[in-house]
């Protein structure tokens, strides 16, 4: 049987920047990443070992002095005023595509501002990112998951819609064709898409790749934003597709009768890991 992993799948610029960041600060003491630096569990458990400590938001006070990493999510700015109040010195790998996002949510909101418009953001509530860019304008934008959370916007003034740097094109395509009609009129809606498109082709490329191949197991952390779409994506082109974290979650029964086997994963999933998968499942047809 014919294993393959899929080339483009792996850490974005953003994530591989990060942990560079945090491998190099650790070269000369401790420091403390805020919110897991990955959405990988076995990533965070392998810079864990090599000193790294993940703290909540609630534990800043605890590192008073000390150093923090900012991941590549980015924070808002009562973040780094609660660093800066405790003397924490931060080490800030927001990525740049999100502080560029960041930006023009500021931007966004004060140009609605002025004409009593609204931001909506396309995100998943609670998400490190969406927090972050929420936090930009104290909390004065609109977050949509889905079609149906549109009930909370108000279509009798201007919007402004812009999206999390991770989600799917064609969700926002679809979220915003479906404001064109609530609106009066088509100059009130302002599109700005903001899909960092490192993660958006990806999408093509992992349907035309599942579609090539038996099975496939797409490897990805649980907290992954990023990964469920792109889960979701291989599963909507070849139904023989399973979602793990680990290679101690793989089925033998997942490879009967199966010829070729394609590992894909996350902008989250380190590519050793989809390495350890592959070889965990040539160990299972050989048996």
């Amino acid at each position: 049987m014919r294993v393959e992993i899929d080339e483009q799948s792996g850490f974005c610029f953003g994530v591989v920047r990060a942990i560079s960041e945090a491998e190099g600060a650790l070269q000369s003491g401790a420091i403390a990443s805020l919110g897991d630096i990955v959405h990988n569990r076995v990533e965070v458990q392998r810079l864990e070992a090599m000193g790294l400590r993940t703290i909540s938001h609630d534990e800043i006070p605890t590192i008073a002095g000390q150093r923090m990493l900012i991941r590549a999510h980015g924070e808002p700015p009562k973040t780094y005023d609660l660093a800066k109040e405790y003397g924490i010195e931060i080490k800030d790998a927001t990525c740049p595509v999100v502080a560029a996002l960041q930006r023009k949510v500021k931007a966004a909101y004060e140009s609605m501002s002025e004409v009593g418009g609204t931001v909506v953001i396309f995100g998943k509530r609670g998400h490190a990112e969406v927090v972050g860019l929420t936090g930009q304008v104290d909390e004065n934008a609109v977050v949509v998951e889905c079609e149906e959370d549109l009930q909370s916007v108000d279509f009798s003034c201007p919007i402004y819609f812009l999206s999390q740097t991770t989600q799917s094109i064609e969700k926002f395509n679809h979220l915003a064709a479906l404001m064109r009609e609530r609106l009066a009129s088509e100059e009130m809606l302002t599109v700005d898409d903001t899909i960092c498109r490192r993660v958006s082709s990806r999408e093509e490329h992992l349907r035309d790749f599942s579609r090539k191949h038996d099975v496939v197991i797409f490897v990805c952390g649980r907290k992954s934003s990023n990964g469920k779409v792109l889960y979701n994506v291989c599963l909507g082109a070849n139904p023989r597709t399973y979602n793990i974290e680990e290679r101690s979650e793989l089925k033998e029964e997942w490879f009967e009768g199966a010829e070729s086997v394609g590992i894909c994963g996350a902008t989250s999933t380190p590519k050793w890991l989809m390495q350890e998968v592959a070889e965990a499942i040539t160990e299972i047809v050989k048996k």
